[in-house]
């Protein structure tokens, strides 16, 4: 039997694709340069670098983390599309496409799920905004994360202003001497736009005072509750990042697949 083999008598790998794969990632490979970057600027200010150690005895979530993971994997992604494309690496442009590829199947798969199971996913952000809250005078991008959060939302805690509680510094349980005492952060006072200097003690002592005074100076609406408040209005908003992100993808993934297949063209013509 006879076999028949088809020949490319005019292969050739695409310049616009192989240079436009190359702009579209040496994006991402700054743009991972720059996060890296920020995020050991971030730790050589807090003394991280000069003492690892405390790396492991922070009790919340270092932000600093969040920038060096994604600063990492953005780094990893645009050096392996640069290089796969200029040197037109199939392995290189495989593993560019399939890792992308994962995490749109992440993104899809955790959107899915935090409709599905929203009561799970309620609880699980409130029990993480309280461990967060213990840590609060731990780490300085916690504590200013935190403090954005609240003052962007009107919010103050995961439920409410007593959540507070779970911080030693603004405990009002036992017997510490911290200034803070029965009070919450800075950021959970309602301000006057008038105010052009901000008042760092205005949440002193407020929770010593009755509740239903509470709202004459501070936010009492939890942030979990103000998130949610927030979601319905911005639905959109949100739908629109999230396929914008996803189109983005797709192009990456689509860049790299066309190359792929343009590169085993010209090695078959050969």
């Amino acid at each position: 039997m006879k076999m028949y083999y088809y020949r490319y008598e005019s292969a050739e790998v695409s310049c616009c694709y192989k240079y436009l794969m190359f702009s579209y990632n040496i994006i991402f490979w700054l743009a991972g340069v720059a996060f890296i970057a920020v995020g050991f600027w971030a730790w050589s200010e807090k003394g991280v670098l000069l003492d690892l150690t405390q790396v492991t005895q922070l009790h919340g979530f270092d932000p600093v983390w969040l920038v060096l993971v994604v600063g990492g994997v953005t780094f990893i992604l645009g050096f392996a599309g640069c290089v796969g494309a200029l040197r037109e690496n199939i392995c290189l442009l495989k593993f560019f496409s399939g890792v992308i590829g994962f995490i749109f199947l992440l993104e899809l798969t955790a959107a899915v799920l935090a409709v599905v199971f929203q009561s799970q996913v309620r609880e699980w952000i409130n029990d993480f905004f309280l461990a967060n809250v213990k840590g609060y005078r731990d780490d300085i991008d916690l504590q200013n994360l935190i403090d954005s959060l609240q003052r962007m939302n009107h919010c103050c805690g995961a439920q409410g202003p007593n959540d507070w509680n779970q911080n030693v510094y603004f405990s009002c349980n036992g017997t510490h001497r911290s200034r803070e005492k029965c009070g919450v952060p800075f950021s959970c006072c309602i301000t006057d736009p008038a105010d052009s200097v901000l008042n760092s003690q205005c949440g002193y002592d407020v929770r010593n005072r009755p509740t239903s005074e509470w709202t004459e100076h501070i936010y009492t609406k939890g942030c979990i509750a103000a998130l949610e408040d927030w979601l319905p209005g911005n639905l959109y908003t949100v739908a629109i990042v999230f396929i914008v992100i996803s189109l983005l993808q797709m192009v990456g993934i689509y860049l790299a697949r066309t190359l792929i297949s343009d590169i085993e063209k010209v090695n078959f013509s050969y």
